[in-house]
């Protein structure tokens, strides 16, 4: 087996801005290839610098493994990403690139879409969120009006919130989510919480810092929304945490790993009755395509890195007002561009 890579930054619409001030204008991102035989598998991992894990970080990674890499036996995903979980104890976002690959390749090899493999059906599949970062009033308006959608995710933990929602809720009859990153106190997030409820939001995605078990447990008592874990469930062992605490759990392929751990992390979550959401990191349309198999499993979705972006490294994931289509007839079922 030969593994291909290469770093590319993927650029912004809008300057993407989340609680803290963290901004960003482009995305930097690694794209990896696994070539077996005629057959070549895709994936992605997107560098978050609050995860303090660099494109360059995955590449030294690869280089300094990669024979070990390209001696490997492939002949299915589950055993290949053990192999590379092993290989990189400490770099979960390079796993989940290669695991990614490895699920692409062996679809491919099967000549079968990843849901097809995993047995699920093609229904119920939730639409996706688009994302508003933190702007002023005027400006989160303003793209909101120009990217006109049937859900909306916006970011928040600023002094302006509940006047920032107030402001959307005014030109949109949308459904909205709310994501604060960990940018609220108990004591802000209670009535903060409350005068959302009546702004007709649907859900509070991480409200606060994500060790703060004992405030999140008091939350979940008195919260009169849904509550959704996000850096509080970052990897398997954080989702039996969640009970009590969060309604429900977002998923990230980048931070959990991989494909193959998220698999295990529904199947967990749904055994203690959580809700499950799964989101992006800015994935262009590789990884979206990732998340998008996993569709017919989750009650939420936020996959809208390639709306976001103005450029994108592969074809064949559909974004129709919210509903999402796979176009490709296997693995990830999309055609990269380039590698």
């Amino acid at each position: 087996m030969k593994i291909h890579y290469k770093k590319h930054e993927l650029p912004f619409q809008y300057p993407f801005t989340i609680s803290n001030g963290r901004t960003k204008t482009h995305q930097p991102t690694l794209v990896v290839a696994l070539q077996l035989g005629n057959w070549i598998g895709f994936g992605e991992a997107p560098a978050i610098t609050y995860y303090n894990i660099s494109v360059e970080d995955m590449i030294a990674d690869i280089e300094s493994k990669k024979t070990y890499l390209e001696k490997f036996a492939f002949t299915d995903p589950e055993r290949y990403w053990h192999y590379v979980h092993h290989l990189f104890p400490n770099n979960p976002f390079l796993v989940c690139a290669l695991d990614m690959a490895g699920w692409d390749l062996f679809g491919k090899m099967e000549n079968k879409l990843l849901y097809e493999l995993w047995q699920t059906k093609w229904e119920n599949t939730p639409a996706t969120d688009y994302t508003i970062g933190i702007d002023t009033i005027e400006k989160m308006v303003s793209k909101m009006k120009a990217k006109p959608w049937p859900i909306y995710k916006i970011k928040l933990g600023t002094d302006e919130d509940i006047a920032i929602v107030k402001a959307l809720r005014e030109h949109t009859n949308a459904v909205l989510r709310i994501d604060a990153n960990a940018g609220w106190t108990l004591d802000e997030a209670i009535p903060k919480i409350a005068q959302l409820k009546e702004l007709g939001v649907e859900y509070i995605e991480q409200p606060l810092a994500k060790g703060n078990w004992s405030d999140m447990k008091i939350l979940f008592q008195k919260s009169a929304l849904p509550l959704i874990a996000d850096e509080s469930c970052v990897t398997e062992n954080d989702v039996e945490k969640c009970v009590g605490h969060f309604h429900g759990i977002n998923i990230k392929l980048t931070k959990c790993s991989g494909i193959t751990p998220a698999l295990r992390m529904i199947k967990n979550a749904r055994s203690l009755n959580l809700k499950v959401m799964m989101g992006s990191m800015n994935e262009c349309s590789i990884g979206s395509a990732a998340i998008a198999n996993f569709l017919p499993q989750l009650d939420y979705v936020d996959m809208d890195g390639p709306l976001l972006q103005t450029e994108d490294l592969a074809t064949g994931i559909n974004f129709d007002f919210g509903k999402v289509e796979i176009k490709g007839k296997a693995g990830l079922g999309i055609e990269v561009k380039s590698i």
